[in-house]
């Protein structure tokens, strides 16, 4: 969507400061829907300016966000980005989005959020694990390890291991179509839902 824009200064800085403004802004309209406001960036190129808006479930709801959600939060949260008092000259255009499977767990909610899903873990002070997810901790996770078999075999699960968050360097959700409902597989399919205004 088109719309009023806001005033940054071109350095990023600038940039940082404004998403951080209107995430504070956006917040409780996104909560409103019953969603979570997970980040707002501006991306600009020349004269154009760009305001993307990532938005997910609460963390102790299961799947995705639907497209028909996000239209709704969309319509809402470019009025308030209308209404903003701080509106400039500048046109933008908006893009709503969720997260997919692919999106890398870089928060506690994150894993809470995927509670007994295959994950694979890259650690800085081990081996690279795969293991499912069993208990979230305030600075750990417990996950129980895939262990190799045989192919054509089912993986043995392992003793169950806890890691500390400060020892991640990575982690994604591995996608397991053989565990997957209807919902969770389209969001497989089709891993990011974006709604351009």
């Amino acid at each position: 969507m088109s719309g009023a824009g806001h005033s940054t200064t071109p350095d990023q800085g600038g940039q940082d400061s404004e998403a951080a403004r209107l995430h504070g802004l956006l917040e409780p309209v996104v909560t409103a829907q019953g969603l979570f406001l997970e980040e707002v960036e501006i991306h600009r190129a020349g004269t154009q300016r760009t305001v993307q808006v990532l938005v997910d479930l609460p963390e102790d709801q299961q799947g995705g966000v639907s497209l028909d959600r996000i239209a709704e939060v969309s319509t809402d949260i470019s009025a308030a980005l209308d209404a903003d008092p701080l509106d400039g000259p500048q046109a933008y255009e908006l893009e709503v989005s969720s997260p997919g499977v692919s999106r890398p767990l870089t928060q506690p909610r994150h894993w809470r959020r995927n509670l007994g899903r295959l994950v694979r873990v890259k650690l800085s002070d081990a081996e690279p694990l795969t293991g499912r997810i069993r208990e979230v901790h305030e600075d750990s996770v417990t996950l129980v390890p895939q262990l190799e078999a045989k192919k054509g075999v089912k993986a043995k699960e392992g003793a169950p291991v806890t890691v500390a968050f400060s020892t991640i360097r990575q982690a994604k959700v591995e996608i397991e179509f053989t565990h997957l409902d209807h919902a969770a597989l389209d969001e497989a399919l089709d891993p990011e839902e974006t709604e351009e205004a």
